[in-house]
């Protein structure tokens, strides 16, 4: 009688743990899905407005421009991207995310908000990598309109 007792006592405590084990998996399957998603949307430009109400909405002037040609740059070398920009609005400016089309690009984020008529800069690094010509974007999400965001692009000729 203990062995059926232990048996079936085992039986129900594996069963337990596979139920935990499949929540616990579909729970990091479903934050996955959600974070590539996210990506893919900031990727295609179909970023949502960082923040719902239109009365915390600003204005930005990239001081440069939103295109930078960098010419010829040697392939391998590290790239350093630098975008000047100017809060014109009345509100402060809050920079939510700063994200790079491929992994070749790493963008910071500044991390603090930016008052009516201060600059800042949204820097880049590219790793110089692949051949001939390279087109690069990187989005940057912000209180700025209903859609929040704005696409910065950078070329360069690669040259060995």
């Amino acid at each position: 009688m203990k062995k059926v007792f232990f048996t079936l006592f085992i039986g129900a405590a594996l069963i337990a743990c596979k139920n935990d084990d499949k929540k616990a998996t579909t729970q990091v399957i479903n934050q996955d899905s959600l974070a590539k998603q996210k990506i893919i949307d900031g990727m295609n430009g179909n970023n949502p407005a960082p923040v719902a109400d239109p009365s915390t909405y600003t204005t930005i002037q990239w001081l440069d421009s939103t295109y930078l040609d960098l010419g010829k740059q040697k392939e391998g070398k590290e790239i350093e991207i630098s975008f000047r920009f100017k809060n014109t609005g009345t509100k402060n400016l809050v920079i939510e995310t700063v994200t790079a089309q491929c992994g070749c690009t790493i963008p910071e984020k500044p991390e603090q908000p930016f008052a009516p008529g201060e600059e800042g800069v949204i820097k880049a690094k590219f790793n110089g990598s692949g051949h001939d010509e390279t087109r690069k974007q990187v989005y940057v999400k912000a209180n700025i309109s209903p859609d929040g965001a704005d696409t910065l692009t950078f070329r360069a000729q690669l040259v060995k």
